[in-house]
């Protein structure tokens, strides 16, 4: 009796301490999940370096981070992020505008379609933080020898050369270009000429060499790419400003930054020295010198003198 009873008492005081250390430890793990920022893009180059820089930020600023980049479609990442699969992402204004927000109207002022889509996306619970000053917009490009020859440097010059030689240029595009609304169909309304027959579909990636190689006349891409310096391209004028601004910026679920507001202050720091320059240089390190993103990443952030 007298050992039940002691037995009772020690159980007394080991119940409550066990409880203790189980709730102690329950929360270091939880707060130790919650610190890891999940950092998510799109799969090619200049998403993929926009996720890298971020990863390198965050880590160098103490944060935990799980590298969740390199995820398919815009659709996709912008449903990770609203599912909380992933934290952050970079996203651009003329996508967001049109694709995820679905409006028809095309703006070409990069301040107006930020504060458009920031206040909208703020009802949906997504907080943009300050805009890259670069503009990844769709471009249509020549070789340099082309545009030289042919006297085009604008694509209302390349709209006449085509109405007036309407089987002579061949034009490559990828097969989302091609059959988007705001796409080839649109701009060829919009500026008053067509490609008819003379049109390849081809993934995006393969055009720039294609059209260095002359296996095609015109093509199009995107402003930033760094095989348009790489390969003598040109990018040709929209002289009747067709294309939406794509200026790129962070962006989180409302939660996030609530939870983490140092965020804002790190990653609006990077974004306002990512010109065109830059940003076409990194890509051209990634695309033509084949180096990895991430070391790419760092070496820039190192010389901005954001990291340390």
């Amino acid at each position: 009796m007298d050992y039940g009873n002691k037995t009772f008492r020690k159980l007394l005081i080991l119940i409550p301490t066990v409880l203790i250390m189980t709730l102690f430890f329950t929360g270091c793990a939880k707060k130790g999940m919650s610190n890891t920022i999940k950092v998510g893009s799109k799969e090619y180059t200049e998403q993929l370096l926009l996720g890298q820089i971020t990863i390198v930020a965050l880590e160098n600023a103490g944060f935990k981070v799980e590298d969740n980049t390199n995820i398919a479609g815009t659709d996709k990442v912008r449903g990770a992020l609203l599912n909380k699969e992933i934290d952050v992402y970079w996203e651009y204004t003329g996508n967001a505008w049109l694709m995820n927000l679905k409006h028809d109207e095309v703006i070409t002022d990069s301040q107006e379609i930020y504060e458009k889509v920031k206040k909208e996306d703020r009802e949906n619970g997504i907080v943009w933080l300050k805009y890259a000053p670069f503009n990844n917009t769709y471009t249509i490009m020549l070789t340099k020898r082309d545009s030289e020859k042919l006297g085009i440097k604008t694509i209302s010059e390349l709209g006449e050369y085509v109405r007036k030689n309407p089987n002579k240029l061949v034009f490559a595009s990828d097969h989302q270009f091609s059959a988007r609304p705001d796409g080839l169909g649109a701009l060829e309304d919009f500026y008053g000429f067509e490609f008819k027959n003379n049109l390849k579909t081809m993934e995006t990636g393969i055009i720039y060499r294609t059209l260095k190689e002359g296996k095609v006349d015109a093509g199009m891409g995107f402003a930033t790419d760094g095989r348009i310096k790489a390969f003598n391209l040109v990018n040709l004028e929209d002289d009747k400003h067709f294309f939406p601004v794509y200026n790129p910026a962070p962006i989180l679920r409302e939660d996030t930054i609530k939870k983490y507001p140092e965020i804002e202050k790190i990653l609006n720091g990077v974004s306002q020295k990512l010109d065109t320059e830059t940003m076409t240089l990194l890509n051209y390190r990634v695309d033509i010198e084949e180096k990895d993103p991430k070391e790419v990443a760092r070496d820039w952030l190192k010389s901005e003198g954001l990291i340390d």
